[in-house]
């Protein structure tokens, strides 16, 4: 039964992803203009180099404009020197046994960076596709320099079609990472009250983290055009961790409170979700952000806690790439596996040994277990990829025209569904990688096929030999690292909790003392006093405390989001030590409860704090 689930969960389609048309729309301008420029000049068969650098066009897109900028820029010359590299190393020997050692060591190269980087999708796969097609691309010395500038030609008409969005909409990216946060959290309340759902939970702890990360990132001026009304939704968003619903909250729910408070526990979860889902469609689509009231606690956490991206937190390659690091492993195996599949490949006479790099490339996931369903996925998109390619074929061969739209139009199609399922998004990436074949002159079209599928099979089956033999024990490790972080986390979750109640009840104490005395002695100006020094005595009380509070609270989600990253997976590879599973399950869901209790104080409280 667990073969049968995994075998649906590797090929289950999901939904769409919510911004799937920005990389496809920028993929396609950016390769429609280069290739048709191409086409003018009469030099369709230069596309290779023009696309090795326009094809970072799809990287990204879930950043705001001021990160977006170094990241591409990051990217893209990581691309530019991945091609030298591989031109350079086609210029020096046709030797295929060597070229595929190069292309192998740089298929690891680019997962190390990318994954120690933290880039997005596509991530190194992209990379490793062009750079691995320019080593097998005889070259001369001669002309290593225009070939590698169409390369940067196509990387600076990428970097600008990323970055023209900005122009509409400055604060896009900002806007669909909060909306995101809400849409979790209207996730979360609609589950059966009284019913924890520990995914939902991590869910939307990490979309909120998500959020503020991107608003960290983002520009300065952002506060001048949006203020703090993004992050007031994403306190509201968080408080959906607290409690199951929240009704009260805003000034259109008090007007119906008494219709939530007469409904059931259902309603009042449909009513606050709708809520959640409102705001964030209000993000979508650009339109004036609510300026949510506040609880005092809210609103100092508002005030102290500016984002600031001076202080954000970043991850440097050092630090991911340190000894013991579980990204070390992955690099070995995509080294190894990489260069088996291409021997392998030549061995069978293959005449485009690249493609089996390629493809062991993409098999090589966080874990074994998503490895091999990566390896099916790839299995199955291109079996249909091929048929799909031969019933376009005599299209394509109708003109250049036709070719170059029937690859943007797969280019549009993988992009569509990447998101949705790896193996669907692989039907059409099959007949484009075909189809670019093609730009250099006609190619006998069984060749190409029989080709194409002994490349995919000897790939994937040489990728999943590799996460065989080169194991990760080290994922445990990072899972024992993470348990440990976890609970130290917890603990000082509880001591923030006993320092907020015991400074609550010195104050409430405080405070009946304090008016049992004014009310003897009837003196209005010893009102005044002691309210002015009871006061002055809760401010310097408090502060401190609700500072440690929120310290704590940050550091338990951020503990949580490690535990649970690193729990998926250890659990999915092979040949690991035993993992404590049960003491995960109950720190994680114990670490769920502190959190929910620190965000049920903080938003205690009536709602009066303004903009």
């Amino acid at each position: 039964m667990a073969t049968i689930a995994q075998f649906r969960q590797a090929l289950r389609v999901g939904p769409p992803g919510d911004i799937w048309h920005k990389p496809a729309l920028s993929a396609v301008v950016t390769l429609g203009v280069l290739d048709l420029t191409l086409l003018a000049l009469g030099r369709l068969d230069l596309a290779l180099y023009t696309s090795a650098g326009g094809l970072g066009a799809l990287y990204g897109h879930g950043l705001p404009y001021r990160a977006r900028a170094r990241t591409l820029a990051g990217v893209l010359l990581g691309t530019v020197l991945s091609t030298a590299a591989a031109l350079t190393a086609a210029a020096l020997t046709r030797d295929p046994v060597v070229l595929v050692v190069v292309a192998a060591v740089l298929a690891a190269l680019h997962r190390l960076c990318c994954d120690a980087a933290r880039i997005g999708p596509p991530g190194s796969l992209i990379i490793t596709f062009t750079t691995a097609t320019c080593a097998f691309v005889p070259q001369h010395p001669a002309d290593l320099p225009p070939h590698l500038a169409l390369t940067v030609l196509g990387a600076a008409l990428a970097w600008l079609v990323g970055m023209a969005p900005a122009l509409l909409r400055p604060y896009g990216p900002e806007r669909i990472a909060t909306a995101r946060a809400l849409e979790a959290a209207a996730r979360l309340v609609r589950t059966a009250p009284g019913t924890p759902d520990a995914a939902a939970r991590t869910a939307l702890v990490g979309a909120v983290d998500a959020a503020r990360q991107s608003l960290v990132l983002s520009s300065p001026a952002r506060w001048r055009a949006l203020g703090d009304a993004p992050e007031r939704l994403l306190l509201r968003a968080e408080s959906a961790l607290a409690a199951p619903v929240d009704p009260a909250d805003d000034a259109g729910a008090a007007a119906d409170a008494g219709a939530v408070a007469g409904a059931d526990a259902a309603g009042a979860a449909d009513a606050a979700a709708e809520r959640y889902s409102a705001w964030a469609r209000e993000l979508r689509r650009g339109r004036p952000l609510p300026l949510l009231d506040l609880t005092e606690a809210e609103a100092a956490e508002l005030s102290t806690h500016r984002p600031d991206s001076r202080l954000a937190p970043r991850r440097t390659m050092r630090q991911a790439l340190r000894p013991g690091s579980t990204l070390l492993p992955i690099g070995l195996r995509v080294a190894v596996g990489c260069a088996a599949a291409g021997w392998l490949s030549l061995a069978f006479g293959v005449g485009r040994p690249y493609w089996a790099v390629v493809t062991a490339a993409s098999v090589f996931q966080a874990n074994s277990t998503l490895s091999w369903q990566r390896a099916l996925q790839r299995v199955l998109g291109n079996l249909i990829g091929l048929v799909l390619f031969t019933a376009v074929l005599p299209v394509a061969h109708s003109g250049s025209v036709a070719l170059i739209a029937l690859g943007l139009l797969c280019q549009f199609g993988a992009e569509a569904t990447i998101a949705r399922s790896y193996w669907l998004a692989t039907v059409f990436v099959t007949p484009m990688a075909l189809l670019m074949t093609e730009f250099a002159g006609p190619q006998p079209a069984r060749t190409l096929a029989a080709d194409r599928w002994l490349d995919t099979c000897v790939g994937a089956l040489t990728g999943l030999a590799a996460c065989l033999l080169v194991t990760n024990r080290r994922t445990a490790a990072r899972l024992s690292r993470a348990l440990a972080g976890a609970e130290t986390a917890t603990r000082e979750a509880r001591a923030a909790i006993a320092a907020v109640e015991t400074v609550g009840a010195v104050a409430t104490s405080g405070a009946s003392a304090a008016v049992g005395a004014v009310a003897t002695s009837g003196a209005s100006a010893a009102v005044g006093a002691v309210a002015t020094s009871g006061a002055s005595a809760a401010v310097g009380a408090v502060r401190p405390t609700d500072s440690e509070a929120v310290a704590a609270r940050t550091g338990l989600a951020s503990a949580l989001l490690e535990l649970r990253e690193a729990a998926d997976t250890a659990t999915g590879e092979w040949r690991r030590p035993a993992l404590p599973h049960q003491r995960a399950a109950d720190t994680e869901q114990h670490a769920h409860q502190l959190l929910a209790a620190l965000l049920e104080r903080r938003g205690a409280g009536v709602r009066t704090v303004g903009p």
